[in-house]
């Protein structure tokens, strides 16, 4: 224990808070700082990890608006990433802001006890704008956790114990989600998992059929087919027309709780308020998250059916889990301002419009540059971009942000990029991203000859 060096810490840890600038002394000893910290006591391996930008700078964020990151040195970076889905309301959003804040002056967390107003505001609004007979919520804090409710919801309500999930789906990485996700890269180094879960080839119903009927025929009674309804970590998979529609028309014949995991997908980023509103169908439960917190305050849950809360979770609220932090005033504020926004400007038609003007653009700089750019695909705002290889794709991530522009690929692979932007960025900032972009990918044709 050293209390001295520990008030050094606080010191200037705090003054980062409370500060508004800094000297030039000041900002460099902050990024020092910053780059040892995560050396010494986060990961180092994190330093490395990142795609987009130089580890001999520790690029620190100060700042956030619209659609806007601001370093220490109060340069701008256009957002184009958006926390991989968090920022669909754009950074700081005073809309959704000005109800956290008012939150924040009477109560922050809830008392564990009592019963607290907004907890139950939220679900209700989120019963409103969900499809179908979507009813009961249960809150978390991260996505993971989110899965894992969804996962053990299932077999509490059915007694069931097999799940089927997808080849190359993300879930999270607890063990649960980790389970039912379908890339070795996460799973590898935990197996065995959570035991009982087969996976399928994603968009392949034909397979899943074929699945189940095995499986059943051994014996194994199935709880769950969770999947995304767009892969995300994947490289923006977009599964055929009608591939939802007859998941549900097997999980309906076979007496199966059908699992969507919505975290990325919801809150208006690819044109409706859910993904599964495109399909016309209503999932038996649903998860939600990363944009669900209006970009400010994490929050993160779960929405299901009535028939999904069996008589056992009534006379025993806590067995499902009890997150000392799920549902407290001030992440629920910040989602009832994120769904009001949605509601209020038609967030999903925002989605749509922009999507269609972003991949007319990016298919223009698929026609000049045939051998750098494989594919542009998605829905919405919620798009990848493929290269050859993730070489080339950490060149134009490096490319755009040397040029102030925020872009990455999934977690470990950059050969497909994901575009997941504000809905309310404007245009000419699109265009601002389309003429760095083009720079990007004239400097890696050069760079490797392509």
């Amino acid at each position: 224990m050293d209390l001295k060096k520990t008030n050094e810490i606080l010191d200037k840890a705090l003054n980062f808070i409370v500060s508004e600038e800094f000297s030039d002394e000041q900002k460099v000893q902050i990024e020092q700082d910053t780059l040892e910290n995560f050396d010494r006591h986060i990961n180092p391996g994190w330093l490395k990890y990142r795609k987009s930008v130089s580890t001999n700078s520790a690029a620190v964020e100060f700042r956030d608006h619209d659609s806007c990151y601001v370093d220490l040195y109060g340069n701008e970076y256009i957002d184009c990433l958006g926390g991989f889905g968090i920022f669909n309301f754009g950074h700081r959003n005073p809309e959704i802001l000005k109800y956290v804040e008012a939150q924040l002056k009477h109560q922050a967390l809830h008392s564990q006890e009592l019963l607290d107003p907004l907890r139950g505001y939220l679900a209700e609004a989120l019963s409103s704008i969900t499809p179908g007979d979507l009813q009961y919520c249960f809150f978390t804090n991260g996505g993971a956790e989110a899965v894992e409710m969804a996962l053990k919801l299932s077999r509490i309500a059915t007694g069931k114990r097999h799940y089927i999930a997808t080849i190359n789906g993300f879930h999270g990485k607890s063990m649960g989600a980790l389970s039912v996700s379908g890339k070795d890269t996460y799973r590898a180094p935990y197996i065995p998992s959570v035991q009982q879960v087969s996976h399928v080839t994603y968009g392949n119903i034909d397979e899943l059929e074929t699945t189940i009927f095995k499986l059943q025929k051994v014996g194994e009674q199935i709880a769950a087919v969770i999947l995304e309804p767009i892969q995300g970590e994947a490289g923006i998979i977009v599964p055929p027309e009608g591939y939802l529609k007859n998941v549900r028309t097997l999980c309906d014949k076979h007496d199966i709780v059908l699992i969507l995991d919505e975290i990325q997908t919801g809150m208006a980023r690819t044109g409706t308020f859910f993904r599964c509103e495109a399909e016309g169908i209503t999932p038996d439960i649903m998860t939600y998250g990363k944009a669900f917190g209006g970009g400010i305050m994490p929050i993160t849950g779960i929405i299901a059916r009535p028939k999904m809360w069996i008589e056992k979770l009534k006379e025993n609220p806590w067995i499902l889990g009890s997150p000392t932090f799920g549902g407290n005033p001030i992440c629920c504020a910040a989602a009832l301002g994120a769904i009001n926004f949605m509601v209020k400007h038609d967030v999903p038609k925002m989605s749509r419009e922009k999507g269609d003007y972003v991949m007319k653009a990016l298919k223009k700089l698929q026609e000049k540059y045939p051998k750098i750019i494989v594919d542009v695909r998605g829905v919405g705002l919620m798009i990848g971009i493929e290269f050859p290889s993730t070489e080339v794709g950490y060149s134009i991530s490096k490319g755009l942000f040397s040029r102030k522009v925020m872009i990455a690929g999934t977690l470990n692979n950059a050969a497909t990029l994901r575009l997941e932007p504000p809905s309310t960025m404007k245009y000419s900032d699109f265009d601002k991203v389309f003429t760095c972009m083009d720079a990007a990918l004239a400097d890696t044709k050069k760079q490797f000859n392509l």
